[in-house]
């Protein structure tokens, strides 16, 4: 469609071809052929391109010859009547509005799921409003649509009397004192009728016929609606009514009672916001990393929300705001963090908990980032804290959609952004509970505090009973020195079950001289606690997993790694050639590139503070590699490199995972392929002792 939109430019003379069929394509094409048919002198090529757009379409369009024949005039009294513009435009030529929804990928016939009302709606608006300048024909296939909310909106402002240069199809204050004089009842008749019962089938109230008049039927149907999103019920189409089906945030005047807000809750905002009638306040349960304000819940906040007599929803969000952020393994990430935060903070099971999606998801986002990270979530709030309920934060398509596919109790609309696309066209989901409507500040002085008014369902009621407050997040601590005895026992025992000898190796079925001992590498371990420790701390990754390829490399070392550091050295003193600039290296065997591309992650993620390096500039590649001779460096830095494979595997380090996913980060650390599968499988035993021991130290 975009080469023969282009195609058909050129042959119209326009010289800045474009994709788009815009204002001068138009313009030209309705200057030089107002209507092309059989008679239309000197439109071979034009022709063909109609011909070629037929067949993309679906309709016959002929031998694509040039001539405009039998074949292509049914195929465009078809479209036409398709479209329903066929009284607009009677006879079999194509006139430059027609051609230019032909170059669209919009359908026409009904497509499976599609509503019938919907259509027939959707062809009396083109056949209604075609001849008005700014209204362009829109799509005939069931579906509600962006472009057909908004070919809605030009109707009810041409119905209101706009003129082409005043109607813009937004829900500005002309278009809203037109409505609020248009109020209807039963024994309503006319377009009002017409237009309102569109609005009605395009929120997907069903049982809606598209009628002329507001019967008694229809008035039942309407109080279900205003019920449903708790408007007064009226049985009217009366201003709000109109409002709520028209835009996302319905008449931004109305009285909310739930509120959410960045700024902490002191007894003077409590007392205001009760005051101005709120009754339930979303607060935020962390701080967003390298953020320069702080909105999370802060110490004593819900025991001044408690006593105020409000009630209180967690939403988590760090961030959140692209496409790039959502998968499985963040969704993982931030599930463990939000159960660690819900519990610290004391929510009893039975919260909803709202996972923020804080940006206009496209469709095919929803698809493959949103409902991947949504499936982290649930898989993991499964495992660990079952009582607690998953909710979501984000616009209407992707609340709907997360819902749709079971993960999901409740939804936070954000249909304050009512220029999204996944807001435009899109009713309000099933299971609302909280619906952000607009920014406004309540009180005055110390009471003074802006927030997000929010339309309450009753779905969520919030929280107004807490457990105390206690620090719940597993914290490794040191190895009890008393246990150093039967840790190296059972090391061992597992070093040998698979293989490892007390000394020496086996390669590829050659004895290969190692340089360190199963005891040294257990010893090792004891000696570098406090820093594994201290890393496995600062990252938030399991000591035991930091433990493992530690312990592991130092006890493979050999005659073969010496050489390989040797090179290296030699490279960056203008000794040796290619091939020598980088190696395995220190106890974690860490290359220099591997490490800079998990700093560079761990950096970009706010867990440390640092400068970018380029794994791609040899003397960054020779300033880490010598940063990674220091031994304490080279701890922090396997523990970076675990994360930063696991992320690359979409799993996240917290606790509680299943040792598949340890297995498969411990796999990662060692590369890709058959020999890092290997390297994998037989890590998660060594974390399993180690684990046990841990677990120990952590208990006495």
């Amino acid at each position: 469609m975009f080469a023969l939109t282009r195609a058909l430019q050129f042959e119209l003379g326009i010289t800045a071809l474009s994709d788009s069929f815009g204002p001068t394509t138009l313009a030209t094409l309705q200057s030089k052929m107002p209507n092309i048919d059989g008679a239309t002198p000197g439109a071979g090529r034009i022709n063909k391109i109609i011909q070629s757009a037929l067949y993309c379409k679906g309709y016959d369009g002929g031998e694509i010859d040039g001539i405009y024949n039998q074949r292509v005039k049914d195929a465009v009294r078809k479209l036409k009547l398709d479209m329903g513009v066929q009284a607009a435009f009677p006879g079999d030529g194509i006139t430059p509005k027609v051609f230019k929804a032909l170059l669209t990928m919009d359908p026409y016939v009904l497509l499976p799921g599609g509503g019938r009302a919907v259509r027939s709606a959707q062809q009396w608006l083109n056949a209604a409003y075609i001849g008005r300048r700014e209204f362009f024909i829109v799509p005939c296939d069931g579906f509600f649509s962006r472009n057909v909310q908004k070919a809605l909106m030009f109707a009810i402002q041409y119905q209101i009397g706009m003129s082409d240069n005043v109607a813009n199809g937004f829900f500005g204050p002309g278009t809203q004192s037109g409505i609020r004089n248009n109020t209807l009842t039963v024994g309503s008749t006319g377009i009002w009728v017409r237009l309102f019962s569109a609005a009605m089938i395009f929120n997907g109230r069903a049982g809606t016929a598209f009628v002329d008049v507001f019967t008694a039927q229809l008035s039942a149907l309407v109080s279900d609606f205003q019920g449903f999103a708790k408007l007064p019920v009226t049985g009217k189409g009366d201003f709000q009514t109109w409002a709520s089906l028209l835009v996302s945030t319905g008449d931004v005047t109305r009285r909310g009672t739930a509120a959410d807000c960045i700024t902490t809750i002191t007894p003077a905002r409590a007392s205001a916001l009760m005051a101005a009638g709120y009754q339930i306040v979303g607060r935020y349960l962390s701080n967003a990393p390298r953020s320069t304000w702080n909105k999370q819940i802060e110490p004593g906040e819900l025991a001044t929300i408690q006593s105020s007599g409000m009630r209180v929803f967690p939403i988590y969000q760090t961030w959140g705001g692209a496409a790039a952020y959502f998968n499985a393994g963040q969704g993982q990430a931030d599930a463990l963090a939000a159960i660690e935060r819900l519990r610290f903070y004391g929510f009893k099971p039975g919260t909803t908990v709202y996972f923020a999606v804080d940006f206009d998801a496209l469709d095919y986002e929803v698809t493959e980032n949103i409902i991947p990270h949504f499936r982290g979530i649930t898989s993991t709030m499964d495992f660990n804290a079952a009582g607690y309920k998953i909710g979501i934060y984000g616009p209407r398509n992707v609340c709907s959609r997360v819902a749709g596919e079971g993960l999901s109790t409740a939804s936070f609309v954000c249909d304050m952004s009512t220029g999204f696309s996944g807001n435009l066209g899109y009713p309000l989901p099933e299971d609302w509970a909280f619906d952000q409507i607009s920014t406004i500040t309540v009180g005055t002085g110390a009471g003074r505090i802006e927030i997000d008014k929010n339309i309450a369902s009753g779905r969520d009621v919030g929280q107004n009973s807490f457990n105390p407050p206690k620090e719940t997040q597993v914290v490794d601590v040191l190895l009890d020195a008393q246990l150093q005895g039967a840790l190296m026992a059972d090391i061992k025992s597992y070093l040998e079950s698979i293989g490892v000898p007390e000394k020496g190796l086996e390669y590829e079925g050659e004895p290969l001289t190692t340089l360190r001992s199963n005891t040294e590498a257990v010893e090792m371990i004891f000696r570098f606690d406090a820093q594994i420790t201290q890393a496995a701390g600062q990252f938030r990754v399991p000591k035991s997993l930091v433990q493992c390829p530690l312990l592991w490399e130092y006890r493979k070392y050999t005659h073969l790694d010496t050489v390989a550091d040797e090179g290296v050295r030699l490279y960056y003193a203008g000794l040796l050639g290619r091939g020598n600039d980088d190696s395995s290296t220190g106890l974690g065997q860490i290359f220099a590139r591997t490490a800079i591309r998990a700093q560079n992650y761990c950096i970009s993620q706010g867990m440390m503070p640092g400068t970018i390096m380029d794994p791609n500039n040899k003397p960054d590649v020779w300033t880490m590699w010598q940063k990674l001779q220091d031994d304490n460096f080279n701890v922090q830095t396997a523990a970076q490199v675990l994360i930063h494979g696991a992320v690359d595997q979409d799993v996240f380090l917290g606790r509680g995972n299943p040792e598949s996913e340890y297995q498969t980060t411990l796999a990662r650390y060692n590369g890709t392929g058959p020999d890092a599968q290997r390297y994998g499988g037989e890590l998660i035993g060594l974390y399993r002792v180690f684990e046990k021991y841990n677990g120990l130290s952590r208990n006495r």
